[in-house]
């Protein structure tokens, strides 16, 4: 296929516009007009990862953290990331990553993570605001149900769990065709009067394409009224992190031995335990300090993290348990994700997961 096809696919599962301002997810090496055979996923990229790649026919690598992260001024031997891009470049291969985009989509990394883990009722941790738009238009009544339906289609009205969510409001509208129009309904040079439905509804600010394309098509008149209005409202369907329930509650050393099993590592940095019963579990898949506040504002009992620093875990201060899991560990899952998604779009393309491990911790 077309890498511009599988990267509209990604848009859709983890738009690019959710990624971090310091991040760099997208397209990093090649042209989204050239055609890709197959692709490896992977969560970082080494020089064992371009070799699988080629040696697999594959000429796509998709990965989690960037290749490219800061600025690069020279593309020589001296370092691992400008060996890779070189290797990259003679194999011919394209390379995207998925970051900070996946980690704020609703159903990204922390979802899985927060699954794996047998936590309910997720929701997300850290909701941003600002990001959604609300879009008001008029129509003619009889085909106000189609342009409703067109808008719903095109991602608008979603309030929650809630979708296909509108208000809508009758009146009359007015207006006058100059020389050069073809009126839908009334005559050019002549003021008309049409009994119109006022259709507002919200879609989040990355949807406004689609969702302005899908009205345009789905709207009778040659000239379309609407208005888009910022709102400060929070959006909870992207965000950081994620706080959901235990089925019971469970005593703290049994969850950290439960979470030690399902990520299958050694040993869990945690702080102070408190001696209590946990039943509202705070997730953060890789560096999540920056959300602890967060955790311990929603009343969370341990917050799941890391990469968290010693003078970091003094944050807990008894009213809740930071438990540090190791970044690839609570990452690992996300290849599978991705693989699980890409191959529900396009099943007879070829996806495989990264057999290469690319995780530089150790423990002894």
């Amino acid at each position: 296929m077309v890498l511009k096809e599988l990267l509209a696919a990604i848009e859709e599962m983890a738009p690019f516009s959710l990624q971090e301002d310091y991040d760099n997810s997208g397209l990093q090496i090649g042209s989204s007009g050239q055609e890709v055979t197959g692709c490896i996923i992977c969560l970082d990229i080494n020089e064992q990862v371009v070799e699988e790649a080629a040696r697999h026919g594959s000429n796509l690598i998709i990965s989690h953290h960037p290749l490219i992260f800061k600025g690069i001024k020279r593309i020589a031997d001296k370092t691992a990331t400008e060996r890779i891009i070189k290797k990259a470049l003679k194999e011919d291969l394209a390379i995207c990553s998925v970051h900070t985009n996946l980690d704020n989509a609703w159903n990204g990394v922390n979802r899985i993570l927060g699954e794996k883990l047998g936590l309910t009722g997720l929701s997300v941790l850290r909701k941003p605001s600002g990001m959604l738009k609300k879009l008001a238009t008029y129509c003619p009544a009889a085909h106000a149900g189609r342009v409703r339906q067109a808008l719903f289609d095109a991602g608008a009205g979603h309030i929650g769990g809630y979708d296909q969510c509108s208000f809508n409001l009758t009146g009359q509208g007015t207006f006058r065709g100059g020389e050069a129009t073809n009126p839908f309904v009334g005559e050019k040079g002549h003021l008309h009067f049409e009994e119109e439905v006022r259709i507002e509804t919200i879609f989040p600010a990355y949807r406004k394409e689609s969702v302005v394309e899908a009205l345009l098509c789905a709207h009778p008149y040659e000239e379309v009224a609407y208005d888009i209005y910022s709102l400060e409202n929070e959006y909870d369907r992207a965000g950081a992190g994620m706080i959901g329930h235990l089925p019971e509650p469970t005593d703290e050393k049994v969850f950290l031995a439960q979470v030690k099993d399902i990520l299958k590592i050694p040993v869990i940095r945690h702080s102070p335990l408190l001696g209590k019963p946990l039943r509202r579990v705070a997730i953060c898949g890789g560096s999540g300090s920056f959300l602890i506040q967060d955790a311990i504002r929603m009343q969370a009992d341990i917050f799941l993290t890391a990469d968290i620093k010693y003078h970091q875990f003094f944050e807990a201060d008894g009213k809740i348990v930071i438990a540090d899991a190791g970044h690839f560990e609570t990452e690992q899952f996300t290849c599978g994700l991705i693989a699980a998604y890409l191959k529900k779009k396009f099943p007879t393309f070829a996806i495989r997961i990264s057999e290469t491990l690319a995780n530089p911790v150790n423990y002894f």
